[in-house]
């Protein structure tokens, strides 16, 4: 049965909600499920912007069909290819064959690989700047590559001041039936969980996001409708901020993060001591994160929102150890930068793991080493605590 709503007088979000999602794109962890977004422009001529997941096919069918109420459907503009957004667009070519896909060539470049018939009979390819007029609505077109695909760009609608902004703005977890972004608290709902989606999705291409927001601060924006996640309407000065720090490496928070791996204690304990003496230095925005007991996709946001990052590591089997290689991969592999970086090393007989970590930090760009590397030989003792007493002098006045 059909579950769409109203965002503007001609305008309707037509998409679905999959609660049961529990790993998405087979990597990230999922506890709050993904809202798959799509539009419908009911004007002289009909259009619906991007379509949606599998999972959600039925519910989005549905929506559309009572919104087109017998009427074919005109235009179908694709902002971006991958599967949790195009993978009903066959079928709903085969429904609707009067159709044009709208997109640009490189769309339709990519499109090739998921779809089964000849797209020569029925693209329309647009470029960046072109317009395309469906009666009341004028709708433009600005490419935003690598954010976080090649070929993506985004839908500007010129009559309401719409961005339909792909990926972008983008946040994990299902609406809670307002699907409007002021419906919810900025710092509880949506930061939280829109950084937990940029830094593990878009992460490592910062700057094709600035070079996106650069475009997007030419146009008179007055709604965003993202793919995933909640519509903005209103105070877009704090998701700009947002999406600023991160597409610049800039971190939200002056203040630490401490991984620690830890299979008998003894490193937690170091880390604890290291955290005590940091609080006692006036140092009131800290956390703490074990590495064996959380995945590398929710520790990456919180290092992307903390200057300070702090790695204390056993050694295992004369490495690091294994959980903590994962996590520091990742930050790797989304291209974290600009942070300011302590090294604790333990081990029981041959404490060799802060030179591994070294070596992962050192690729990172932009790293800057904060006091002497610390080592605890078994257990902390009162020599290595004192070496974590100056290493915890060293980073509270990094932070000043």
């Amino acid at each position: 049965m059909y579950c769409y709503t109203k965002i503007q007088e001609d305008m309707y979000w037509i998409g679905g909600n999959d609660r049961k999602l529990s790993m998405f794109e087979g990597a990230i962890p999922m506890t709050e499920g993904m809202a798959y977004n799509s539009y419908f422009i009911d004007d002289e001529k009909t259009v619906v912007l991007d379509t949606v997941d599998d999972s959600v096919v039925r519910v989005f069918d549905d929506n559309l069909d009572r919104l087109l109420n017998g009427r074919g459907l005109d235009y179908i503009i694709v902002n971006h290819v991958e599967p949790d957004h195009s993978a009903s667009l066959c079928e709903l070519v085969r429904r609707h064959p009067e159709t044009k896909i709208v997109a640009t060539s490189k769309i339709k470049n990519m499109l090739k690989n998921y779809v089964n018939w000849n797209l020569n009979d029925n693209f329309l390819q647009v470029e960046e700047g072109e317009e395309l007029s469906t009666g009341k609505h004028v709708f433009t077109f600005v490419n935003a590559p690598m954010v976080h695909w090649p070929e993506v760009m985004m839908t500007y609608e010129k009559t309401t001041g719409t961005l339909f902004s792909a990926d972008a703005f983008g946040i994990f977890g299902a609406h809670d039936g307002n699907i409007f972004a002021d419906c919810y608290d900025f710092d509880r709902d949506w930061l939280p969980a829109a950084r937990r989606y940029y830094t593990t999705i878009v992460g490592k291409f910062g700057k094709f996001t600035m070079g996106a927001l650069k475009k997007a601060s030419g146009l008179d924006i007055k709604m965003i409708c993202p793919l995933h996640g909640y519509i903005i309407r209103k105070d877009f000065e704090k998701y700009l901020a947002a999406y600023t720090a991160w597409g610049t490496y800039t971190a939200e928070e002056q203040g630490v993060l401490i991984l620690y791996a830890s299979p008998y204690g003894n490193t937690k304990n170091g880390a604890e001591i290291l955290a005590n003496e940091l609080a006692a230095k006036g140092v009131d925005k800290m956390k703490l994160i074990d590495v064996s007991h959380t995945d590398p996709m929710y520790i990456l946001p919180e290092v992307f929102r903390f200057s300070n990052l702090v790695i204390a590591t056993t050694t295992y089997n004369g490495d690091m150890f294994i959980k903590m290689e994962e996590a520091l991969t990742e930050l790797r592999s989304m291209g974290v930068s600009n942070k300011k970086v302590s090294i604790i090393q333990s081990g029981s007989w041959a404490p060799t793991a802060g030179k591994k970590v070294q070596e992962m930090t050192d690729q990172l760009t932009g790293t800057e080493y904060v006091g002497d590397m610390v080592t605890i030989k078994g257990t902390v003792k009162e020599d290595s605590r004192e070496a974590l007493v100056a290493l915890a002098d060293a980073i509270a006045e990094s932070l000043k």
